[in-house]
């Protein structure tokens, strides 16, 4: 094998291992989103769990059902997009750029 193709061969075994230690620390990166002026409340994590919801009282409104589930979408699809642009530019780092399909 040339030295070149080791040397590739190398870096390629390396950024395989980041990249599998960034997928283990997912679990542990949260995004927090408010909606509602702080009515409803979620924390995701880079796993694309939701960890917590909150809703106060003054968000539940038995006339206004649509409101409430629409400040929830919101605040868990902001959420998700904040934690996904995190993860997505920690693995920017990695590959220097190079997009990888399904990593993040």
């Amino acid at each position: 094998m040339s030295k070149g193709l080791a040397q590739i061969m190398k870096q390629a075994q390396m950024m395989q291992q980041k990249m599998g230690k960034l997928q283990e620390e997912a679990a542990a990166k949260t995004a927090e989103v408010a909606t509602g002026g702080g009515a409803v409340t979620v924390v995701v994590n880079g796993k694309n769990q939701v960890l917590s919801l909150v809703i106060k009282k003054e968000a539940v409104d038995p006339e206004d059902v649509e409101m409430l589930q629409d400040l929830v979408l919101t605040a868990v699809n902001e959420a998700l997009k904040k934690v996904h642009t995190e993860m997505s530019e920690e693995m920017s780092k990695i590959t220097g750029g190079l997009s990888i399909p399904g990593l993040f």
